[in-house]
């Protein structure tokens, strides 16, 4: 806790508790306490800790490509982006990292709209 305080930025405040694994709704503290993650990182796991799919999943790709930027093209995306449009009824799906991400391409999604159908 000492090191995150003295070298992290202040955005958070977390509770004194200092995690070090998780599996399903479980996380263990340093010392071997087991709590219930009610908070799921905010979401981003409410799968569960360490999903056995999932992570074969990601050790599978990361065997294969970790990462590629988006000027590339990859033989996986176009596949997904066809899948979330199949099953959720899309034309088109955008898919993302982060929230800034995100908020940038509203802006040019809204913009582009009223110029095409607005003529702004």
């Amino acid at each position: 806790m000492a090191l995150e305080y003295d070298y992290g930025c202040h955005n958070y405040h977390p509770i004194p508790v200092v995690l070090s694994k998780g599996e399903g709704i479980h996380v263990w503290d340093v010392e071997g306490k087991r709590y219930i993650d009610f908070l799921s990182a905010y979401s981003a796991v409410n799968q569960g800790h360490c999903h056995p799919r999932i992570y074969k999943a990601l050790i599978e790709q990361a065997k294969k490509l970790t990462l590629s930027s988006r000027a590339f093209y990859t033989d996986q995306l176009g596949v997904t982006e066809k899948y979330l449009c199949d099953l959720f009824g899309y034309e088109r799906v955008l898919l993302m990292n982060g929230g800034v991400e995100s908020g940038e391409s509203a802006i040019k999604i809204a913009r582009r709209w009223a110029y095409t159908v607005k003529g702004i």
